[in-house]
């Protein structure tokens, strides 16, 4: 913990800390701090510190790295001056900085830079180490630095003298100037590569041995120091004596100008009602067609470029629309790995999503592909990824899509960005920590995902993608299995139910076998059709064809006729043609079926099937004749059922216990859902599984408040603690007492057992009376245990 942070704390009003609080959400976490001590530990977290600054505009950074370039302790109006602009251009930032608990001023008005920032620019504007560093360093002997003294010109006195004028000689442009002049041949040169690109170089050793060789002179004169043999590095007074006063670090108090046009706003909201429709209708089609044909993965992992192929020409969809919503799913965890399909199918979870409503479901494909730890569509040296294939950039990638979008969120409602390159410089500037050449690789793969998911249409962001902008902070990570706070946002709840709001529900029969459907087709309806039919076209209007084929495709997954003509019924008037069709079909289906032995065709009709045995076309199976109405084949029973199918007859897969069976992935989630039956006899939960949402943090005005009127209390507490314990908690033994106030004083985390049988695991506790106030984690809030009813404490393990 940062003592200067604390004591800084302790001066703020109800009013700046809660400022701080509200943008230091990491802070209030459960079990948010209720002392102020608990908080500046929180704060200065280095994995936190750095989460805030990925947050962080570029100009703030810019501020925070020059005061660290100047010392630990600077004054606004110097760093100012160091970057050659007037205070009043710094000061925003630094306040901004302030509100974020990464800078603080102290009781004389200097900047503390907190430790966090600190580490993350160990060489802050390409600036090395103070030079009080390497002289101080145990690599400098006295005699060292005595001879470097005498070479300086400088008179010889004791240590912390001789390095003060050491330090004056070599801070001082002029006389480092002076002395570059009089140095060897190629000095200046070995000395600007360090001063500009270094502070820390590999070089060559043996040349720092040569006498009248510069590496050596600039040595013996404490322009640059060797901590090893192949390693060189120069101070930091010495590269701003060499970069002269008039070098400035860079300082952007702005974004760069990014070109846009108006566009309209009918327009935008029509292409957001076709394309969120469409993903969700697509992405059902999808898993349908995973659940029939298991996706294979590579060795190397990932899904091969001709199953992508194979599956776009399956359900109609393009490639690279493929790519993205195998990805998607996988993040969803509506498709997954089994070992007995020996491929990726659909989980038990896609059960219960295709039974929510379409506005839900949209909710969870979007929420997954805002936590997508990878890019669908970004080309790298020109080329896609391997589709659910290693990463390596990982977060940074899920990061670049939220800061992408983000920008264009700020853009003023109904315009349209007109520059790529200027989107990914503004994006910079809000993002500076993002890598550049990876975010100019992300930022049009961003656009073409987010436009065929209805967040972008004409290059503008829409409603939904707004909502979705707004919920950077709860995003989550792809190891997360849902992210219920962004699923169930109200404002995304709203956008999603009101982007599917035109979706039709009905289609228009016609006498000619064809389904029309004028509009985006809600994803049951498209299901429906695609079930029973071939779609032919799809756009403004979508058209299904029906055929023999399509139809007894539809009875092969379990439907029967009078089923399927009852559904399509709900849907349109069903023509007299195709009711004869239907039943036409069903006549004929199943009057052959099959089984696994390797493979059984029977046959109720023994001169059907003996028809079928002395087949010419049919030779290459194998057939012989097991019994009247049963034919053993050589084949398996897949290329004998396609055998028979591809001469006339409408045979029926059969497993060994007599129904068709749809492959599906378990994954480890409650069952205690309501059951339903599906079309084929399938089975799937009804209720969706219950998310536990997680306790809403306390309001930061409210709780600034009661971290400001503990700060008293916690004085009054210290050193009371185990006298308390010792006479209250007389149930305990002296060690679990010890444990015990551990869990007050340093917030240990403990399990306690009760004088009723109940436990709990406890930490951050609080004595107040006879009773221990302490975070419960089962109960996911601060509870009352009564010291006098604990009878057991045991240390336990994050």
């Amino acid at each position: 913990m940062d003592d200067h942070l604390l004591g800084w704390l302790k001066t703020l009003d109800e009013e700046r800390l809660a400022r701080v609080l509200a943008n230091r959400l990491d802070a209030l976490a459960p079990p948010w701090p209720r002392r102020l001590d608990t908080l500046a530990q929180r704060l200065g977290n280095g994995f936190a510190v750095m989460e805030v600054m990925r947050g962080l505009p570029l100009p703030s950074l810019e501020v925070a790295q020059a005061s660290l370039a100047l010392g630990d302790q600077v004054r606004p109006e110097e760093v100012a001056r160091f970057m050659g602009v007037p205070e009043a251009e710094v000061t925003p930032w630094f306040d901004l900085l302030f509100d974020h608990a990464l800078a603080w001023p102290d009781d004389e008005g200097r900047i503390r830079v907190a430790g966090g920032v600190a580490r993350w620019w160990t060489a802050p504007c390409g600036l090395g180490e103070p030079l009080t560093h390497y002289l101080n360093s145990w690599t400098v002997s006295a005699d060292a630095l005595r001879g470097l003294a005498r070479t300086l010109g400088l008179q010889q006195g004791p240590k912390r003298r001789t390095i003060t004028k050491v330090s004056e000689v070599l801070s001082d442009p002029e006389r480092v100037g002076a002395l570059v002049e009089r140095a060897p041949e190629g000095t200046r040169r070995l000395l600007e590569e360090f001063a500009w690109d270094g502070p820390v170089r590999t070089v060559d050793g043996g040349r720092f041995v040569v006498p009248g060789a510069p590496e050596k002179w600039a040595v013996d004169h404490g322009l640059i120091f060797r901590p090893s043999w192949n390693v060189a590095e120069m101070p930091r007074e010495v590269s701003l004596a060499l970069r002269g006063p008039d070098y400035h670090p860079p300082f952007t108090p702005g974004p760069p100008d990014l070109g846009t046009v108006p566009v309209d706003p009918e327009a935008v909201d029509h292409l957001m009602t076709l394309a969120a429709p469409h993903v969700v209708e697509r992405c059902a089609a999808m898993l349908e067609n995973t659940a029939k044909i298991p996706l294979p993965l590579l060795k190397a992992g990932g899904v091969g470029v001709r199953e992508v192929r194979r599956v776009a020409k399956d359900t109609g969809c393009d490639e690279d629309e493929t790519r993205l919503l195998l990805e998607i799913c996988a993040v969803a965890r509506l498709l997954a790995w089994d070992d007995a399909a020996g491929g990726l199918v659909p989980t038990e979870k896609f059960d219960r999503w295709r039974l929510d409503d379409a506005a839900a479901r949209l909710r969870v494909l979007l929420s997954a592909w805002w936590r997508m730890e990878r890019s669908s569509l970004r080309r790298t040296d020109g080329k896609y990824g391997t589709v659910l294939g290693d990463d390596p950039a990982g977060a940074a990638v899920a990061r670049a899509r939220r800061a992408v979008l983000a920008v264009l969120a700020r853009l003023p409602a109904n315009t349209a960005c007109t520059d790529r390159a200027g989107l990914v410089g503004a994006t910079h500037w809000h993002a500076p920590l993002l890598d550049q050449s990876l975010l100019a690789e992300c930022a049009p793969a961003v656009l073409d995902e987010a436009r065929m998911l209805g967040l972008v249409a004409l290059d503008t962001i829409t409603d939904l993608g707004r909502a979705l902008a707004g919920l950077d902070t709860a995003a989550g990570d792809e190891t997360d299995d849902s992210t219920p706070i962004v699923e169930n946002d109200p404002l995304l709840v709203e956008c999603s139910t009101r982007a599917l709001a035109s979706v039709r529900r009905s289609a228009l029969f016609g006498a000619d076998l064809t389904a029309v459907v004028t509009g985006p087709p809600s994803s049951e309806l498209a299901e429906l059709l695609d079930r029973a039919a071939e779609r032919e076209s799809r756009g403004a209007a979508s058209v299904w064809r029906f055929t023999p084929a399509s139809v007894r495709r539809a009875m092969d997954a379990g439907h029967t006729a009078d089923g399927l003509l009852a559904d399509l019924a709900e849907v349109g008037a069903v023509p007299q043609p195709l009711d004869y069709l239907v039943h036409d079909v069903a006549r004929r289906h199943g009057e052959v079926s099959v089984t696994t032995v390797a493979c059984i065709v029977q046959a109720s009709d023994p001169v059907l099937l003996a028809e079928i045995a002395g087949h010419r076309r049919l030779s290459r199976l194998g057939l012989r004749l097991l019994a009247p109405t049963v034919l053993a084949s050589t084949m398996p029973a897949d290329k004998t059922l396609a055998a028979l199918r591809e001469n006339g007859y409408a045979p029926v897969p059969i497993e060994d216990t007599g129904e068709i069976t749809i492959r599906r992935a378990r994954i480890e989630e409650p069952q205690n859902g309501r059951l339903i039956l599906l079309p084929g006899g399938r089975v799937a939960e009804l209720e969706q599984s219950s998310h536990l949402l997680v306790e809403p943090p306390p309001d930061p005005r409210e709780h600034a408040g009661r971290l400001l009127a503990s700060k008293d209390n916690a004085a009054q507490q210290n050193g009371r603690t185990w006298a308390v314990i010792g006479r209250l908690a007389f149930r305990l033994p002296t060690a679990q007492q010890s444990l015990l106030g551990f869990v007050v004083d340093r917030g240990v985390r403990a399990a306690i057992t009760l004088t009723d049988g109940l436990t709990a695991t406890i930490s951050h506790g609080e004595l107040r009376g006879g009773v221990l106030d302490a975070w419960c984690e089962e109960a996911g809030d601060y509870l009352e245990f009564p010291l006098a009813d604990i009878v057991e404490v045991r240390s336990t393990y994050a």
